[in-house]
């Protein structure tokens, strides 16, 4: 069965690796997942990233971040905000704060998926797709 809400198949996949202290999880490719890694990496939530597999089978790797002895995962909370049935907009003054700045909102802009910060740097609004914190 097709996955109708790849973003959400992402953040999902985070979110279980996170609790299972896996050190990697592998999520389907796609421009716009790589996107998000991208911002996810940048931002400090995640080592790495790198690109796996042949064609159909092709895949991205996320080495997830953990601090102490613990193994207290860096990603606490993936929220997925825009969904396919309803979509949530925001223009440039509007941009959501996560958790008064320590947390970040990945936003999908005419100039490509950047949090929020960048968002505000850029003077962009656009299509607001999940909370990280």
């Amino acid at each position: 069965m097709a996955n109708t809400d790849p973003i959400s198949d992402m953040l999902t996949r985070i979110r279980n690796a996170c609790e299972k202290r896996h050190e990697t999880t592998n999520i389907p490719l796609s421009r716009m997942n790589r996107s998000i890694a991208k911002v996810l990496e940048r931002e400090g939530f995640i080592d790495q990233f790198s690109e796996a597999g042949e064609g159909v089978q092709k895949h991205l790797v996320l080495s997830l971040k953990y601090s102490g002895k613990q193994k207290v995962p860096t990603i606490r909370s993936v929220q997925r905000v825009s969904k396919p049935g309803l979509r949530i907009y925001s223009n440039r003054r509007d941009l959501p704060k996560v958790l008064g700045g320590l947390g970040v909102a990945i936003i999908s802009t005419s100039k490509g998926v950047m949090s929020d910060r960048d968002a505000r740097k850029e003077g962009v609004g656009g299509e607001v797709l999940c909370y990280v914190y």
